[in-house]
């Protein structure tokens, strides 16, 4: 397993990251994952005898028991991996159980490194933007958690450019700790990050975490035009998902992904995952399994790398339309 820089740190992190979103099973969290606590042991070894020493989770997945069961399975190689987690989201039935205040983020912290098993965190994210508080109020509680001790690194999620750029100007100007990476929505059917997100990261040297570098289990290959979809699986039905995207281009760069997996030995999911390991400014692609199958499959990603030529192919199938002022932009720059 290769290793890169985690954003602008010194820290080097796998290419591949484990995501513990499928720990659980409670709650909202039901439908995408129910493993247990042996499910779940044997998941996290493999990862990390395959060269994984990243692992991601959050405090809302399976309402706080993937972090407890993502800790139970690190046991005591604590010390050898980077850790990650988030918060933002409910916890509670309580008023102060939610959002970016002070309270909710000191509480949750502490409610976090309790139920991993810890004493800190390595990177601790914003899960997302909460515009109800002033963002100089989350950045300083951020900080004084680096200061004490809890928290190493800090990055954040699901922003918009200019809510990430503003933090992170604040953060400059009060000299706060800063994030060190975005955790964004990112693949092959989501490639909208690169309008403004991308070019901000490279400017102010963060590093992208993709979450869903699958769509969602779509660029597995096991949804393919004109053929029936598999039951019981996250886009059975199309119509009812959380993650929308164009399925007929899909189903395009599906095609191109197997041509592409048959030239190297490899599977439409390896493909998928290893084009995103060629894009600027990816420090590590974060992958969940439910099997030790798919894991094992996922794994292989970072055994080879797909050619230049091949990534411009899938960039041209896969390109989104450009809204404005993106298009007007490009135009501008031509006439130079």
């Amino acid at each position: 397993m290769k290793m890169r820089f985690l954003g602008n740190s010194g820290v080097k992190v796998s290419e591949l990251c484990f995501g513990a979103m499928t720990f659980g099973g409670r709650g909202y969290w039901k439908y995408i994952g129910e493993l247990e606590q042996k499910e779940a042991n044997e998941l996290v070894n493999l990862a990390f005898e395959g060269g994984i020493n990243f692992f991601d989770t959050a405090d809302v997945y399976s309402e706080g028991l993937a972090e407890e069961m993502l800790g139970k399975a690190l046991g005591n190689r604590r010390k050898e991996i980077i850790l990650a987690t988030k918060v933002r989201g409910r916890t509670g039935k309580g008023p102060n159980d939610v959002g970016l205040s002070r309270h909710h983020i000191i509480e949750n912290c502490n409610a976090s490194l309790k139920r991993l098993g810890t004493d800190y965190i390595d990177l601790y994210q914003l899960h997302s933007f909460d515009p109800h508080t002033p963002q100089e109020e989350t950045l300083r509680a951020l900080d004084d958690l680096v200061r004490a001790g809890k928290v190493r690194y800090i990055g954040v999620s699901n922003h918009t450019g200019w809510q990430l750029m503003k933090a992170l100007s604040i953060s400059d100007k009060q000299n706060l700790e800063r994030f060190i990476t975005l955790q964004a929505y990112y693949s092959l059917v989501a490639r909208d990050l690169e309008n403004e997100l991308v070019p901000l990261c490279l400017d102010q040297k963060l590093g992208i975490l993709p979450w869903s570098p699958l769509g969602g289990g779509f660029l597995t290959g096991k949804y393919r035009r004109g053929k029936a979809r598999p039951q019981n699986a996250r886009r059975t039905d199309p119509e009812n998902q959380f993650l929308q995207f164009n399925e007929e281009k899909g189903f395009d760069i599906v095609d191109e992904l197997e041509k592409i997996a048959k030239n190297h030995n490899a599977t439409v999911a390896q493909a998928a995952l290893n084009y995103l390991l060629r894009k600027p400014g990816v420090s590590s692609v974060i992958i969940g399994a439910k099997t030790k199958e798919q894991l094992a499959d996922n794994l292989k990603t970072t055994d080879w790398e797909m050619s230049p030529e091949e990534v411009s192919k899938l960039d041209e199938l896969s390109a989104p339309p450009k809204p404005y002022p993106y298009w007007m932009l490009e135009r501008t720059v031509l006439d130079r």
